[in-house]
């Protein structure tokens, strides 16, 4: 599809390297990015974003390079996006929009499509009950209560209904992580996280530690499930949990967060975090910054991190680890690709699980038995019945 991409400079960030990730999501998605229009503005224009100017200029690329799509780097409004594409006759697409049609093309598992589509919902909901605002003028009368307000509180209930049972079912599927991480700190495991920016390389180090074979490849978002694998990291400290989440991005949809809430409660409660950068990248500490504010949003910025500085071999880095102040390992150089530094990674994790507290690895739980009975319970407990999507 013949994508045509917009962004507009305001003075914030590295402009060129949000128009390239622009670039690389739109690709993601299966987008074939022709043209790129760029301005600058001091603030969005409130009918077009843009402006009228540059929306004829777009209208004009888009006749000339017969596009099919137009994406912006932007969060339109619901009254941005209908007039733009009322006055360029073709369908735009905005920056929450363009992530959740990656998310869903992407999802695999039974969990990860439930909260794509919750967050999907969400959205739609927004553009649906904004964008018939003329309808919900009338106020009923002879003649004024027609079809499409009839139409507007169906489709409200059975978004609000759909919402409900995706709602129910992603709660018993948090309830049944729950059990299983109360499981784990019952045999004292230490959990450890991979976060960090999408295409870092979190999936290849994850394969890399631990031989599980999750699919990686060189590009946005390429896994969004959650994998958890055991790994022997010797007599000292025995098995540790070794936890691979998705990725994040700049201006991760709020509706992304909240719907994979379930999915990153992982991270929540690692004991560990190991926050992977690409070492080769040249926004990589605004990448950094990006991930801790994410990491702040779902209330995981106090848990202890380590910095996984991979791709060395890329950036022209040798393998190596940087301590802090108080002589705890605080950086690690590695690749995950050629295998340079993952044993110094490994002596990581071994320094910080043989340092960690034994009151956090030793939490009172209930017996083992009693664990595993609720987990019997929750994992045999009826589905919920889908309502049909709409």
């Amino acid at each position: 599809m013949r994508a045509a991409l917009v962004g507009i400079d305001f003075g914030q960030g590295d402009f060129a390297a949000s128009v390239e990730e622009l670039n690389l999501l739109a690709r993601s998605a299966g987008a074939e990015p022709v043209t790129i229009i760029t301005a600058k503005r001091s603030s969005p224009d409130a009918a077009y974003f843009v402006g009228s100017g540059k929306a004829d200029e777009i209208g004009q690329a888009v006749l000339a390079d017969r596009i099919e799509i137009v994406i912006f780097n932007h969060a339109l409004s619901p009254a941005q996006q209908r007039n733009l594409e009322k006055r360029l006759n073709i369908r735009v697409l905005d920056r929450t929009s363009l992530i959740l049609d990656i998310f869903a093309q992407r999802a695999k598992s039974h969990e990860g499509k439930l909260q794509v589509e919750l967050a999907q919902l969400q959205h739609l909901a927004t553009r649906l009950i904004r964008g018939w605002t003329h309808l919900e003028r009338q106020k009923g009368g002879i003649g004024l209560r027609g079809p499409g307000e009839t139409q507007l509180e169906t489709d409200r209930r059975l978004i609000g209904e759909r919402v409900k049972a995706l709602r129910a079912r992603l709660g018993k599927l948090r309830k049944q992580h729950e059990t299983q991480r109360r499981s784990r700190g019952r045999t004292q495991t230490f959990s450890i996280s991979l976060v960090g920016y999408t295409n870092a390389g979190k999936s290849t180090l994850f394969n890399a530690v631990t031989k599980a074979g999750v699919y990686a490849a060189d590009q946005l978002f390429a896994t969004l499930d959650t994998t958890s694998r055991r790994v022997y990291m010797g007599q000292e400290v025995g098995n540790v949990v070794l936890s691979d989440t998705v990725g994040f991005v700049r201006e991760l949809p709020h509706q992304l967060v909240a719907a994979f809430r379930a999915t990153l409660e992982e991270t929540i409660h690692a004991d560990l975090l190991l926050h992977v950068v690409d070492a080769a990248s040249p926004v990589r500490m605004e990448q950094i910054e990006q991930v801790n504010l994410v990491l702040k949003e779902i209330g995981a910025d106090h848990i202890p991190q380590i910095l996984v500085w991979n791709k060395i071999d890329a950036a022209d880095l040798e393998p190596s680890v940087e301590r802090d102040e108080y002589d705890k390992i605080s950086r690690v150089f590695l690749s995950a690709r050629t295998g340079q530094g993952l044993d110094l990674l490994r002596d990581a994790i071994t320094e910080w699980a043989k340092a960690a507290p034994n009151a956090r690895l030793n939490e009172s739980y209930e017996s083992q038995q009693d664990i595993e009975q609720e987990l019997e319970e929750v994992e045999s407990s009826p589905t919920l019945t889908d309502v049909g999507s709409h």
